[in-house]
Formats: C-alpha cells, sequence, structure tokens
C-alpha cells in the first residue's frame, strides 16, 4: 500500500471525496471527481463552463472518445496512470500539472490542474479527485516579470555599454597620454567589472533566457562527473593544471543544475582569483555517506586561521585579500545555494598547502520511486510542460 494516503473502506472513496468537493469549491476551485473503475466523471463543479466554454457533457464525450479534440490535455490518461501505479510507480499518486486549454470562441485558458488517487481499502484506486484552477492571473505575472527582466537588460546594458566604449579608449590612449602604471590598473578594474556585469546580463537577463522560462520544463537532475568536467574545462582555459579524480559517482543528482553550476563557478573564481596564475588545482568527487562530495583544491597561500569561520559570510573577506578584486559575496552565494540543495560547503586546509572547498550534496537513493511517494516528482511543478500523457484530468 502506498504511504501517507489514507485507506478507505469499501464504498467510502467517492463519500470522501464528495467531502472533498464541498470543501473545495468553497475557495472558487472548479472540482471533478472520476470513477476509476469506467473512467467517467461522476462529479464536474458547474463553474467548468465558465473557465474553459465547455460542459460536462462535452468532457464526459470526449472521454468516450479517448480524449480526441480540443479537451485532450484535460481528458488523456487515467488508464496509463492506473497501470503504472499497479506496477508499483507511486510517483503519479498526486500530480500537478499546468497547461493551456483552448476554448470554442479561440481563447486560450491557462490553466492548473491538481489531482490525487483515492484508494480503497486493499490500495486499489478507487476515485481520482482533483482541482482545475485558472491560472491566468499566475501566467500574467509571469509574463511582467520577464517584461519587466528585459527592461533592467535594457537599461543596465546601456550605460554599460557606454562605460565598456569610454574605457577600452582611455585604455588605447593611455600610452600617449602617458598614463602611469597605478592608472592603467584603474581602467584594467574598471573593464574587467563591465565585462563581467555585462556577461551576467547575458546569464540572467538576456531576452533569450526570458523568452524560455516557463515554455520548457527545465532540467532537475545532473551528472555530477559533468558538474565537475566543465569546472575543469573552465579550468583550464583560464590556463590553469588541473589534477581530475572522480571515482564511483552516481549517474545523477537531483537539483537545479544551474544553481549548482553557479555556486561550482564562484567556487572556481575564488580558486583563480587568490592563487596564483599558472599554479595547478586538483578537482575531485567521490561518493560519501548519503551523498556525494565534490571539491577544488588550490595551491595559494590558503585562508588564514582566523578567517576561516567568517570567510562564508556576506560582504567578509580574508585579510589576505588587500588589493585583490571582489566583494565578498562569492563563497556567500555559492553556500547559498548549497544549502538550498539540502547540501552543505565548508573549507578544509591541506597538510600540503594552498585551500580546499568541499561541497556535500545528498544523493537520491534510486529505488525510492516505488516506495510510497509523499516525495514531490518532477512533474508537481505549476510550469510542468512533459509530454508524457498520464498526468492531466482524469489521468
Amino acid at each position: 500500500m502506498i504511504r501517507n494516503c489514507p485507506a478507505l473502506a469499501p464504498g467510502q472513496a467517492l463519500a470522501t471525496a464528495e467531502t472533498f468537493r464541498a470543501i473545495a469549491e468553497l475557495s472558487g476551485d472548479i472540482v471533478f471527481i472520476v470513477d476509476c473503475a469506467t473512467g467517467l466523471p461522476v462529479y464536474l463543479s458547474p463553474g467548468i463552463d465558465d473557465l474553459l466554454g465547455y460542459g460536462s457533457a462535452d468532457i464526459q464525450q470526449q472521454l468516450l472518445n479517448n480524449g480526441a479534440g480540443p479537451l485532450a490535455a484535460l481528458c488523456d490518461g487515467l488508464h496509463e496512470r492506473l497501470r503504472r501505479f499497479a506496477a508499483g510507480d507511486g510517483s503519479r499518486l498526486c500530480v500537478t500539472r499546468a497547461f493551456e486549454v483552448r476554448r470554442p470562441d479561440g481563447r486560450i485558458a491557462p490553466v492548473q490542474v491538481i489531482s490525487t488517487l483515492m484508494l480503497d481499502a486493499s490500495g486499489r484506486p478507487a476515485a481520482l479527485a482533483g482541482l482545475v484552477r485558472d491560472h491566468s492571473a499566475q501566467r500574467n505575472r509571469a509574463l511582467e516579470q520577464k517584461r519587466f527582466a528585459s527592461m533592467l537588460n535594457h537599461e543596465f546594458r546601456t550605460p554599460l555599454s557606454t562605460i565598456d566604449g569610454a574605457i577600452q579608449r582611455l585604455e588605447a590612449t593611455a600610452p600617449a597620454a602617458n598614463a602611469d602604471e597605478l592608472t592603467r590598473q584603474r581602467y584594467r578594474k574598471i573593464a574587467v567589472a563591465t565585462d563581467r556585469l555585462i556577461a551576467m546580463l547575458d546569464d540572467y537577463l538576456s531576452p533569450d533566457r526570458m523568452t524560455g522560462l516557463g515554455h520548457e520544463r527545465q532540467a532537475n537532475t545532473v551528472s555530477p562527473r559533468l558538474l565537475l568536467e566543465e569546472v575543469v574545462a573552465q579550468a583550464r582555459v583560464a590556463g590553469r593544471p588541473v589534477t581530475f579524480e572522480a571515482a564511483d559517482l552516481p549517474a545523477a543528482l537531483r537539483c537545479e543544475p544551474a544553481g549548482l553550476r553557479l555556486a561550482l563557478k564562484l567556487i572556481l573564481d575564488n580558486a583563480l582569483r587568490y592563487s596564483p596564475p599558472r599554479t595547478p588545482l586538483t578537482v575531485s568527487g567521490l561518493r560519501v555517506a548519503g551523498g556525494v562530495e565534490l571539491s577544488l583544491r588550490d595551491m595559494g597561500p590558503g585562508v588564514p586561521p582566523a578567517d576561516a569561520e567568517r570567510i562564508f559570510g556576506k560582504g567578509i573577506r580574508g585579510a589576505n585579500a588587500a588589493g585583490l578584486p571582489g566583494n565578498g559575496l562569492g563563497l556567500y552565494m555559492a553556500r547559498s545555494v548549497v544549502e538550498v540543495h539540502g547540501g552543505s560547503l565548508g573549507h578544509v586546509a591541506p597538510a600540503q598547502g594552498g585551500a580546499e572547498f568541499r561541497l556535500w550534496l545528498p544523493a537520491q537513493i534510486e529505488a525510492a520511486k516505488n516506495l510510497a511517494s509523499n516525495q514531490t516528482n518532477s512533474d508537481n511543478r505549476d510550469d510542468a510542460r512533459d509530454s508524457h500523457p498520464t498526468t492531466s484530468m482524469p489521468g
């Protein structure tokens, strides 16, 4: 029997679903209840006609026609969902989806569908109960966020382009103007800072990135070895020899890949900044109890012992960072990202010198899929856009 799901006596599943209907409709949601034995709805809120332009008779007809037509996204998938559940796949017990339905008048209705299987006393699905919510407000809010991000991109990029052009001219004319070395260093710092800000705009606020948000399911797993190989490649591009050691790593980690890539890049940037040019780095990964450990070691002067407990603080820089570029946010941001993933980021002082940063992340147990799923699965996202025909209403 699936864990964390109430067992209902025979004949009680539909009655329990009716209670759910009464409670849910008080909040304004559209409710549906489907009998798993027949695959047909036993209840649909009347308000579904206002939201989608189709009534209960239209939905029932499309169910009989195997979900063909404009309501296909709502009406497919129950049989396959039940088959997978019977095979021991508990990940489809409770599912949240967001997609679009074309109304008869041609307008698009963005909706969110949340559904759960109601089990009888023997652990078999007796009914499917769920909600259909108008997702227009959330969609409009997401569009506004994208427009705002695009506006920020433009407003920041214009003055940065002006600064970039001006500093290039100053650098080009510095020899003729007899600029001293200190002035030239200031020019270089301004140019590097400008390049970094423009790169951040490209990474986080570019129109292409904004356009892609919400239209594709974002990856939620990544190979830890791939993450380390990317760090090695970045280090070698920066002119560093790298020793790469990785053994017995899991094939994938459940995570937000872009976030972990950012954390590792910040750790690498720290190593490049605080160790002499062309000195070697060591990148390694191994499986440890309950997870994986990814680490990066440099051969710089190391972290002063007095600073070891505070270097991950916001705006904190080590005593040996005087005169070097930086704002004390890199390690703080890296640790914040790692902790969001349930991991930890720490520092050790290797016996052979330098500094080593170790990133620990929990590793998902591969066999967990067939266990009771009170865990969030990859479909439980408001912006899900997967192609599986098994997670919509009623499936």
